[in-house]
């Protein structure tokens, strides 16, 4: 990546001041990719501009009001922004004033975090000795040593300026696993108001990159312990402190941490770890020995989901697949379960749109989850797990369009038009085949809707 922000600096000229800044520098200290790379200069947007297509390069005017311009290098866009502080915050979200020509400290000094406050020069980048041309001047690369989240700066302020910064501060927690410094964990409460005022698409996508991270209990917790969770979450509070029954070693909450823990780290199979059990508070019942019990908890759940994930905008694909996780998260096939029963299941698997793999995924975090680790359940499931896999390897006619007779065939069968008596019977024939695949031959079917037909008025 360096050589195309070498062709960049080479534009724009030495005098630019052309910096690498905020998140790109944070995760070129920790050794990880990083998906942004952002741009900084102390060059006024039409300077950029002017120096880049002297130099035959596209640039587009992206965000000129915030001082932004997109450099093309080989298609490639990228964003180079003037060096800027901010001044007044009207809506908790946006600057309504900006100042350009800055310098590089101030432009840091509006920044979130200090681990987000730190800059690079672009010609450094491929020094040796690059960390000694580090631009830090809040302590970041300390901070970052020490697993700290902290403010730039008063976290009041920053809170104040931007609600998403909060948001941003547990998100942070969950894909870096870090402390959050107790000013800054102080300050999120006092700032919920300003919070409350970000767009729900700019949540969900905050809230999915939590989910995704390598700690999302910690993240969780932080929702939890700021507010946070009530603010945008608030249907899932009474899962706090909710004790379930022997089945369980955790309570509900707990529980839920740990399966979006021990899920794969795909934004389906975590927000249907954590929305799974949502519906089990209002569900739950104590019989007379003191067992607690949640009978249809699953459906409540289900209906839970969807209201949660619609508020939040989720996308039709995501809510389809979370949905469905959550609907099948307590079917359990035993080995009592003969093969039509099994083969009934993946039906329903596959009306869901879900595949085994998934169910299967979320299943065993599900099931490890409750404490008990994976002695209890591992044996059980990995046979469970070998004989759907097996069954789906077959290729068992699972819906109508498997049906060795299509529509149009039944309908000269029977010499009728389509209509109901159509459905029904492919309904028939396919149940028999969910029986017996064998039975899944053209004559055998028609030998089959044959005698049903005959008992059709």
């Amino acid at each position: 990546m360096t050589k195309p922000l070498n062709i960049i600096h080479k534009a724009l000229g030495h005098d630019s001041g052309l910096v690498v800044v905020g998140g790109a520098v944070r995760d070129l200290l920790l050794g990880r990719p990083s998906p942004d790379l952002d741009l900084a200069t102390d060059l006024l947007p039409k300077e950029i501009m002017a120096r880049a297509k002297a130099a035959g390069l596209k640039v587009i005017p992206t965000g000129l009001q915030h001082g932004t311009v997109t450099v093309m290098v080989n298609r490639t866009p990228f964003e180079v922004t003037t060096f800027r502080g901010d001044e007044v915050y009207l809506d908790g979200r946006r600057p309504d004033t900006l100042r350009l020509g800055v310098d590089l400290e101030e432009d840091l000094a509006r920044r979130d975090f200090t681990i987000n406050a730190m800059a690079l020069p672009v010609h450094a980048m491929d020094d040796e000795a690059w960390t000694e041309f580090l631009v830090d001047p809040f302590g970041g690369r300390q901070d970052l040593a020490d697993g700290i989240l902290r403010a730039v700066g008063d976290p009041l302020d920053r809170f104040k300026e931007d609600g998403l910064r909060c948001l941003r501060a547990c998100r942070f927690v969950s894909q870096l696993g870090f402390d959050i410094e107790p000013g800054t964990l102080e300050a999120i409460p006092q700032r919920l108001e300003v919070a409350e005022r970000v767009s729900v698409e700019r949540v969900f996508t905050e809230l999915t990159k939590l989910l995704c991270g390598q700690e999302p209990g910690k993240g969780l917790s932080a929702l939890a312990t700021t507010g946070l969770l009530g603010l945008w979450l608030p249907e899932l509070l009474p899962m706090i402190g909710c004790r379930q029954n022997h089945h369980h070693l955790y309570p509900v909450w707990e529980h839920t941490l740990e399966v979006v823990r021990r899920a794969p780290a795909e934004p389906g199979l975590r927000w249907a770890a954590l929305l799974h059990d949502c519906g089990k508070p209002a569900r739950r019942t104590e019989d007379a020995r003191g067992e607690y019990h949640f009978y249809g908890h699953e459906g409540l759940s289900v209906t839970m989901t969807q209201d949660i994930l619609a508020r939040l905008r989720a996308s039709n694909a995501l809510a389809q697949d979370v949905t469905a996780l959550v609907r099948h998260h307590g079917t359990h096939p035993a080995p009592e379960w003969g093969d039509p029963a099994c083969r009934r299941f993946l039906k329903r698997l596959r009306e869901d749109g879900l595949t085994v793999a998934q169910w299967g995924a979320f299943r065993l975090a599900d099931q490890t989850g409750k404490g008990f680790g994976t002695e209890r359940c591992g044996p059980d499931h990995q046979a469970i797990m070998a004989r759907m896999e097996a069954l789906e390897r077959t290729l068992p006619p699972l819906d109508i369009k498997a049906l060795a007779l299509d529509g149009r065939a039944l309908m000269a069968l029977a010499g009728r038009k389509g209509g109901p008596w159509l459905g029904e019977l492919q309904a028939f024939l396919l149940e028999r085949v969910l029986d017996d695949p064998a039975l899944n031959e053209p004559e055998t079917l028609k030998g089959l809707a044959e005698a049903k037909l005959r008992a059709y008025p």
